[in-house]
């Protein structure tokens, strides 16, 4: 395609080719076509292609194509065990300029293709990248993909002069030139490759496109956590997931590496600092699946160039170390999964080597270099919160190899924020004192989950209510950190307080899977109903898996 096409053009005529793909997804797959058929005369067609579904996707799609002309739908005998080939397929079908994937349980919201195509034509960009939002369901919380890594309004002539792109492996966020595939014989991996955006996107990083930036949400990302059938990205009950994506990362890594030594860099830099980090946080008890992952990872990282190593942040750095320093899991591994969860936190003890140097710990000495040249707001610093009474929590800040007695903590401030999305409730900051017992700081800081409660019915929250807790502190030195709270002691022990509001108020701090404080409270008879109700559908999906 020549890129001749003017700003009025794109308004005029049909220019986009979205390619929907489905694989037994009757009761979603709707709602994901709608949502492209929705985007108006931009879309020139739809190609929905059913992965030989054995339930009623391809009834649903048949019967939408009836009624749509510009639904054409795809129909593959035989099922392909992955997302790669019929996403392949639709891009064989093709015949619009462009081309935009959206996968059968997501939509796309309303003008994104228009806003894509606006800037593709206007700087004559292959490529064109908006906004993604995960949405969490039901809860209904958006969490946003990958911020602060595009600037609205950028064109990056490029790829290699940001190699930190590499970190946004998704497909489904941007608009694609159709004839720069062609050009390139860019596609998926065909067949059962799990994570094949990876590769996909390294080969279109690889061929080296103009990419242009917009401000706009493009697609919103569905997450199920809790269906009968998680996408295949989401299913890590075994370690076939992990090395499923150890492979997607070796393919993207050396296709990089081949176009580009920055990008090569910034790829493998990513999977220490991402990756690697997401699937230790979420190791497990099971100890077989903990030894299997070990051995596959410690085997990976074998054959990283310590050049490659030595450019991630200090945290990935120091994960990849204790790998590397133990030939099996470590007594201490899940010390290792709360270092690797966000906010990071290092957990004492902490030992130091015979020069006095930090290290990871007196059995596994691994240095934790650069530790002294971390600002304060990225130290792993861990607070302990213990119950201190009726109404009070009992903060302990741990100092960290004396890099926070450095910068002199003075004050610490809860905040609550809603776990369905929102602005956090602040309480008022609390001075710090030294402990009595010379290790840290310590403040007793009122907690009133009535008062809590009360002010999300304000927001609006209605039954059950489920709050992150989170402290900040704040230095003499003008600094400051942000992390969670580690629970100690009987704080995790659920209350039934008395409420003038709400007759009876069920308060349940919980320890979250990443280890941090966290708190439901159900107000009233039919927030405990919810709350029980919640509790058994939770025992279900566990069990269920």
């Amino acid at each position: 395609m020549s890129s001749s096409h003017s700003s009025s053009d794109t308004a005029a005529g049909p220019s986009v080719s979205v390619v929907v793909i489905a694989y037994n997804d009757a009761g979603l797959v709707g709602e994901a076509v709608s949502s492209a058929l929705a985007q108006g005369p931009v879309v020139a067609e739809v190609i929905a292609v059913d992965d030989a579904s054995s339930d009623g996707t391809a009834g649903v799609l048949d019967e939408l194509a009836a009624a749509h002309p510009r639904l054409r739908v795809l129909h593959r005998t035989e099922n392909s065990g992955g997302c790669g080939t019929p996403r392949n397929d639709g891009i064989a079908a093709a015949t619009a300029p462009y081309v935009l994937f959206l996968d059968s349980d997501d939509v796309l919201p309303p003008g994104a293709a228009e806003a894509l195509v606006r800037a593709a034509e206007e700087h004559r960009a292959p490529v064109t990248v908006g906004a993604c939002v995960r949405r969490e369901l039901p809860e209904g919380r958006e969490v946003p993909w990958m911020p602060g890594l595009y600037t609205p309004g950028d064109v990056i002539e490029r790829p290699a002069d940001r190699p930190e792109l590499v970190r946004d492996t998704l497909c489904v966020n941007k608009l694609y030139e159709r004839a720069f595939l062609e050009k390139h014989g860019i596609r998926f991996p065909d067949g059962r490759f799990v994570y094949e955006d990876f590769v996909f996107t390294s080969r279109v990083l690889a061929a080296g496109p103009r990419i242009a930036v917009i401000g706009d949400l493009v697609y919103v990302w569905h997450v199920r956590r809790s269906a009968a059938r998680v996408s295949i990205s989401l299913d890590r009950k075994d370690v076939g997931n992990w090395r499923s994506r150890v492979e997607a990362h070796r393919t993207a890594s050396r296709t990089l590496a081949a176009a580009s030594p920055e990008l090569g860099r910034a790829c493998q830099v990513k999977f220490l600092d991402y990756d690697l980090r997401m699937y230790l946080r979420e190791l497990g008890r099971d100890p077989e699946y903990r030894a299997a992952w070990w051995a596959l990872t410690r085997a990976y990282l074998a054959g990283f160039d310590p050049a490659d190593i030595a450019a991630a942040p200090a945290r990935a750095r120091w994960a990849a170390g204790v790998l590397a320093a133990a030939e099996t899991p470590p007594g201490d591994v899940e010390r290792l999964m709360r270092f690797a969860a966000e906010p990071a936190r290092l957990l004492p003890p902490y030992a130091r080597d015979a020069a006095g140097a930090p290290v990871w710990s007196a059995e596994l000495p691994v240095p934790l270099d650069g530790l002294d040249a971390l600002p304060v707001a990225e130290l792993p610093v861990t607070v302990d919160a213990e119950p201190a009474g009726a109404g009070a929590v009992r903060l302990r800040v741990r100092d960290l190899y004396g890099r926070l007695a450095g910068a002199g903590p003075q004050t610490v401030q809860l905040s609550f924020p809603p776990r369905a999305g929102g602005d956090p409730v602040l309480l008022r900051p609390v001075e710090l004192r030294a402990a009595a017992d010379g290790d840290g700081w310590s403040a007793e800081v009122p907690f009133r989950p009535a008062a809590l409660a009360a002010e999300g019915r304000r927001r609006g929250l209605r039954g059950m209510q489920a709050w992150d807790v989170r402290v900040g502190v704040r230095c003499a030195d003008g600094s400051s950190l942000h992390t969670s709270l580690r629970p100690l002691g009987g704080l995790l022990r659920r209350r039934a307080l008395p409420s003038s509001r709400y007759g009876v108020l069920l308060a349940q701090p919980y320890r979250t899977a990443a280890g941090a404080l966290a708190v439901r409270l159900a107000p009233g008879a039919g927030g405990a109903l919810t709350f029980v109700r919640n509790r058994l559908d939770r025992a279900r999906t566990r069990r269920s898996r």
